[in-house]
């Protein structure tokens, strides 16, 4: 938890600081490319504010009306960030058509230069923050807003390669980088939507990771097979639903001792997961689909 609130108010903050540079900038130089980062930066202040209210909602508890949590909030909080990103590829695309149209000169080329320079900086220092939460967290809406800061660290780059090449004498390379970063733009906002709906849609956990689950609770001795297996995920939380086949001949006691044995192990392997087990007699079990039995 301190670490989603920790990345998503540095977001906040560098967005913030990077328009308020950028908008300056643009201003001083009229460089269509830097407009690009501008508005950029634009969807990436309101996408972090999404983030902001979705990943505090996330963390909420389970209640009485959301007995499953509230993690889908930052499946949401990816779409919304995705139809943000969208809507600004699209401008930034008319604006660098216009441009080719009818070119115009740059002025002040060095102070754009400082400028991306600065935000270069500030997006390395907010990407290793994000880098080092997803590790830890796996968010998707930070991941998501990691995906932007990246897009914005490559956007930076090209805009100086543009101002310089404006600069030298190539007037139409401003445009062109503008161009170019528009379509990566909106690719990248492409792919964050996909993601967002798996997600939304209850997508399975990815195969290594169910070959983890079969794997661990296959190591109890008692266990002799395993079915059913379903996974999904929803924020910080993985759900897991499984039934174990055992010995018919032993006690209801002996099995519920055993599947709290069982989940006791899962938990201590993926500590954010919410576990159900059903134990099954051997001789009687009968999965739903023949392939879905592992031993």
């Amino acid at each position: 938890m301190r670490l989603l609130k920790l990345a998503t108010w540095w977001s906040v903050g560098t967005a913030v600081a990077l328009i308020i540079a950028k908008g300056a900038a643009w201003q001083q130089t009229g460089s269509v490319s830097l407009l690009a980062s501008l508005i950029d930066s634009l969807m990436d202040a309101v996408a972090s504010a999404i983030n902001l209210v979705a990943v505090r909602l996330s963390l909420q508890p389970a209640d009485e009306e959301h007995r499953f949590g509230h993690g889908k909030a930052e499946s949401l909080a990816g779409l919304a960030q995705a139809a943000f990103i969208c809507g600004s590829a699209l401008l930034l695309l008319s604006e660098a058509a216009d441009r080719i149209a009818r070119p115009r000169p740059l002025e002040d080329v060095t102070l754009g230069v400082w400028v991306m320079g600065l935000s270069i900086l500030a997006t390395v220092v907010l990407l290793g923050i994000q880098r080092y939460t997803i590790r830890h967290t796996g968010s998707v809406a930070i991941k998501a807003d990691s995906l932007h800061y990246f897009t914005d660290l490559l956007t930076n780059l090209s805009v100086i390669v543009a101002l310089f090449l404006a600069a030298s004498g190539w007037p139409m390379a401003d445009a062109i980088f503008g161009l170019a970063i528009g379509a990566y733009i909106l690719y990248g906002a492409i792919g964050i939507a996909r993601e967002s709906v798996q997600h939304l849609m209850d997508r399975e956990l990815p195969e290594d990771v169910q070959q983890e689950i079969a794997a661990i609770v296959l190591e109890h001795p008692e266990v002799r097979a395993v079915h059913d297996l379903r996974t999904r995920q929803s924020g910080q939380t993985r759900f897991i639903q499984l039934h174990i086949e055992m010995d018919g001949r032993m006690t209801l006691a002996q099995a519920h001792t055993i599947g709290d044995a069982v989940m006791h192990r899962l938990r201590q392997a993926m500590p954010d997961a919410d576990i159900m087990i059903h134990q099954d007699p051997e001789d009687d079990s009968s999965p739903d689909a023949p392939g879905e039995r592992l031993t």
